[in-house]
């Protein structure tokens, strides 16, 4: 009680999701930590939440859970999902709980919610708890995410809980405050599925529309309209992680969200030496999410979104498949114009040539063969450099072809160059630094090179002369081959 006399009524949240049936969320409140203490609050973003808590103290309570008003109903959210194409009809929030929703001034909702706050009646046999490594690697991904202009959650706070969570061996305990436009997922449209309710299903597709479509919403057929919105999402998302050489390694629907943000950072990690086949997470033993797969994965994932919905699109179920079929068979399409435009943009193009394509692969191929570093190498060439071009017939021809199709923009090179060097990064997570940070926080509470890191991350294009911290690629041991989920 002495918590909750200290802030009196203070809560900053609304939550809108209990107007949906009870069904879908557990009323539930976070587990008290006894010794919590903040390691890192995002300030930048907690004023663009509106959100301008100055006391220390308050913003450790509320992000720790510790504080939570009389008035306040916390929820934790049901969903089903299909988990390396398996389908799970219960999984849920086991180790998260939203403690609601803020309002940005442009009207706009996000979801606060807290990640490792203590079992609910979704956590099956786990603990509900996260260690401290995978809170902070997540706060690291998503803030380089949204620096490179990728629609992603955000994270807000790390809280070290002062606890010890028990996974393959004993680990300091964490809590990450995750921001989001919402955490519905396609995976709670399949819950609904299976609850064979066709209100329900209403209710929960047109609180969908209602937050994040609303100009869909009068339209004649709007259940066919948000498919066809999150298949727009979805190709944007698959598209930009694409360019960047970012792994998710666990595009399960429950993970896919309906916002079409980047979402749950488990055994994510950005490629160094590019390959398209690359998988880093442990548990991904067939390569099911690999590098190359995400774009045919995100598609699959809304075919499974369309079949949850069929009902609404139309009542007749032949006319309702061939319709959402329809939607879907434009995903190859739509995806390939999105990627060309984005790949082209870091290869210095802003026309669109008939030849574009095979100028991109081409270049693919080269990084493939010669084991090139998949971000410095796109930065180089904004200098007109390859890696390993010495002698390298291969290399030379596609330079030549590539500036005789540089020609056609009728653009300075230096022009050209700027613009590249705009969304070809210096800066991403590298796997190997990431690792450095958390084995530092985690093993000798040294948080310096946390901040270290995130001030590199968080600016990705522009060069610091004075770093000290960053190293291209991972010396011999540094190598990370494998990412661990840390559920």
């Amino acid at each position: 009680m002495e918590i909750q006399n200290k802030y009196n009524q203070f809560w900053p949240f609304s939550n809108s999701y209990l107007k949906l049936p009870n069904v879908f969320f557990e009323i539930r409140v976070p587990e008290k930590t006894k010794n919590p203490k903040l390691i890192k609050y995002n300030r930048s973003l907690s004023q663009e939440l509106n959100l301008n808590i100055k006391d220390t103290n308050l913003i450790k309570d509320l992000f720790s859970g510790n504080y939570i008003s009389e008035k306040a109903k916390t929820i934790a959210l049901a969903y089903s999902g299909h988990q390396f194409g398996n389908f799970v009809p219960n999984l849920g929030d086991g180790r998260a709980i939203l403690l609601g929703e803020v309002t940005k001034k442009n009207g706009t909702l996000f979801d606060i919610q807290l990640k490792g706050s203590g079992k609910t009646k979704f956590s099956r046999n786990g603990d509900g708890k996260a260690p401290l490594g995978p809170v902070i690697r997540e706060y690291i991904v998503s803030e380089a995410m949204n620096a490179l202009s990728i629609p992603t959650t955000r994270s807000l706070a790390i809280i070290s809980t002062g606890e010890k969570v028990f996974r393959e061996k004993t680990l300091p305990g964490g809590i990450l405050t995750r921001v989001a436009s919402s955490h519905l997922r396609v995976g709670t449209f399949q819950y609904c599925q299976i609850l064979n309710d066709l209100d329900k299903l209403k209710k929960l597709c047109d609180f969908a529309i209602n937050r994040h479509f609303p100009a869909i919403k009068n339209m004649k057929n709007p259940y066919l309209e948000l498919l066809v919105q999150l298949q727009e999402k979805q190709t944007y998302l698959i598209s930009k992680w694409m360019s960047v050489g970012f792994i998710h390694g666990v595009m399960n629907t429950d993970n896919t969200s309906i916002s079409g943000e980047t979402i749950d950072f488990g055994p994510c990690a950005f490629m160094d030496k590019y390959d398209p086949n690359a998988v880093f997470s442990s548990i991904d033993f067939k390569g099911r999410y690999s590098f190359s797969n995400q774009p045919g994965i995100a598609q699959w994932n809304l075919a499974r979104f369309a079949e949850a919905i069929l009902p609404l699109i139309h009542e007749n179920e032949k006319l309702a498949i061939s319709q959402a079929n329809e939607v879907i068979n434009e995903y190859p399409r739509i995806f390939k114009q999105k990627w060309l435009r984005i790949m082209g943009r870091k290869l210095g193009l802003e026309k669109t040539e008939t030849n574009d394509e095979t100028l991109i692969n081409d270049f693919l191929n080269i990084m493939s063969k010669n084991n090139l570093d998949f971000t410095s190498t796109y930065r180089n060439l904004c200098n007109h450099y390859i890696l390993n071009e010495n002698n390298n017939i291969e290399i030379d021809n596609w330079k030549n072809e590539w500036n005789q199709r540089l020609k056609k923009e009728r653009i300075e090179f230096q022009t050209i160059s700027k613009k590249m060097k705009k969304i070809n990064p210096l800066y991403i997570p590298r796997n190997h630094l990431v690792e450095k940070v958390i084995n530092e926080a985690v093993y000798k509470d040294n948080f310096q090179p946390l901040e270290e890191i995130l001030n590199l991350i968080t600016k990705p294009f522009s060069e610091k002369i004075e770093d000290t911290f960053y190293s291209v690629t991972p010396k011999s041991g540094e190598q990370v081959f494998q990412t661990f989920c840390g559920t």
